[in-house]
This record gives structure tokens, sequence and C-alpha cells, in this order.
């Protein structure tokens, strides 16, 4: 049960971020907002190791070159979103990153050389089919093709951070993962975030700070949730993340998702299910 409690925590905490970050989209550029979650990551990691030394592992690696690839990874998946979410629901982002399994076969089968049973295809294209669904009325209704473009980017990035994720699964401790995911990101976004600043009113600082601690506590939560549960066990609970949205959405921004979006959610949870059952029985 603590593996199932975290990992539900940790999609509430990405659920709240993802939230915060498109509040903050219609007033501030994504370089910036991206580049304080990632100074709050390390700050707030430094910190916590100057309190007690070692807390999360080992700072080193044997493959920088897989870090720093996971860390375009996870910059993309960040930019993606943002880009993303500032031009659509949050519930239809998440059926876009619903699409995530499926393209980490893909690159299990072109990075890792996994074979696969046509039958794991056939249920990603289940998938696809449902997230074109889902995108319809959007589009009927003037949405932008181009935002659905970034979320499929920021799922592809994801994805790719998954495979690496993988290659890595030997080096424990998350120390490691948010300092070579977050100083690679500040690096690269401080020169566009300082030509592009917007001065944030009063308590907008307080809102660009939450992402950082929202992102750290999602991304312990997450770790700590597959130290105590295997990932068949975890995965069903990753569709509750729609439930979220939906709420957000609702609450929020006074939106309600409409019954073909439904009904390409309910088609793309159901080509994730196969997909990994499918999976499961080939291996």
């Amino acid at each position: 049960m603590r593996g199932s409690v975290l990992m539900l925590a940790a999609l509430g905490l990405f659920a709240m971020l993802d939230t915060n970050s498109k509040l903050l989209s219609q007033g501030y550029p994504v370089e910036q907002v991206v580049l304080v979650r990632h100074l709050v990551l390390l700050a707030l990691l430094l910190g916590l190791r100057a309190l007690r030394p070692g807390v999360g592992g080992a700072l080193g690696t044997a493959h920088p070159a897989l870090h720093l690839l996971r860390a375009t990874g996870m910059l993309g998946s960040a930019l993606g979103f943002f880009l993303a979410l500032r031009q659509i629901p949050l519930a239809e982002g998440y059926l876009v990153y619903f699409t995530a399994p499926f393209m980490t076969l893909g690159l299990a089968r072109l990075v890792l050389g996994e074979r696969l049973p046509g039958s794991v295809w056939l249920w990603c294209g289940v998938g696809f089919l449902g997230v074109l669904v889902a995108m319809a009325p959007g589009l009927r209704a003037g949405g932008s093709l181009l935002a659905y473009g970034y979320a499929l980017l920021g799922t592809f990035c994801y994805a790719m951070v998954m495979t690496i994720n993988r290659r890595l699964r030997h080096e424990a401790g998350v120390a490691r993962l948010i300092l070579w995911s977050s100083l690679p990101g500040a690096l690269v976004l401080a020169p566009f975030a300082v030509a592009g600043w917007v001065p944030p009113a009063g308590p907008d600082w307080l809102f660009l700070a939450l992402n950082g601690v929202l992102a750290g506590g999602g991304t312990i939560c997450l770790a700590l949730a597959f130290r105590r549960a295997s990932a068949a066990q975890l995965a069903p609970l990753e569709f509750s993340a729609l439930l979220w949205a939906v709420l957000a959405d609702l609450a929020i921004w006074g939106v309600l998702p409409a019954p073909m979006t439904l009904a390409g959610a309910a088609i793309v949870v159901l080509g994730c299910v196969m997909s990994q059952r499918a999976h499961r029985a080939h291996g």
C-alpha cells in the first residue's frame, strides 16, 4: 500500500505543478518559469544536504552522457507541456501524455533492441486513435493544432526520459537525478530567461518558487513509490492523473471535457492497458 499511496501523492503533486504552470503561463515566459523551477530544486537539494550530509545518495555518476541526455529530455518535456497547456485544457494535455507508454515501447525497440509482438503495436495504434478522437472537439472549436504538437513533443521527451531511466536503473538515489537534470537545464535556460525576464509581482514569486517545491516533492514520491512496488502495480494508477486534471479544469477555468474527449480518453486507457498486458504476456 505504501507504494500505491506514494504514487498517488506523486501524481497529485505533478497535477498541482501543471496547474500552477498553466496559471503562470499567462503572464511569464516559459524560460523564466522553468529556470526558477530548476533553481529552487537545486537550492532545496543543496540546503537539505547541508543540514543532513549525503541525503538523497551520491551526486557523481559513471554515465554523465546518459544523464545529460536525460536532462535534455526533461527540459524538452517541461517546455513542451508548458507551451501546450497555455492553450489547451489540462485534461486534453494529459490524454496526449498517456501515449508515453506507447512511445516508450517504441524507443525500447529502437534503443534497447527489445522485440515486441504485433499485438502490442496494434494496441498502441488504438491508443493514438483515442487521442485523435479526444482532440476532435477542441480542433472543431478552433483549438490550436500546434498546442497538441507541443504536448506530443513533451510526451516524446518524457518517454525518452523513461527509456534512459531504465538504462540508469542501477544508479540509485534522488540527489543525482535532481542535480544532473536541474543544473544543465538551468545553465541552458539562464541566458534566454534573463533576456525575456518579466519582473514578478509580489505573490507571483511564491507561485514561481512553488513550481520547484512541487516538482521536487513529486520526483521524490515517484522514486520512493518505485522502490516499494513494481511498475506493473503502479502503472494503472497513472490514469488517476486525468481525474486531477478534470477537477482542476472545472474548478479554476470552468471547463468540462466534451463527450468526444471522454470517449477518446476511454480508448486511450484501453489501448494502454491492453498493450501493457500484451507486453507482459510476451516477456
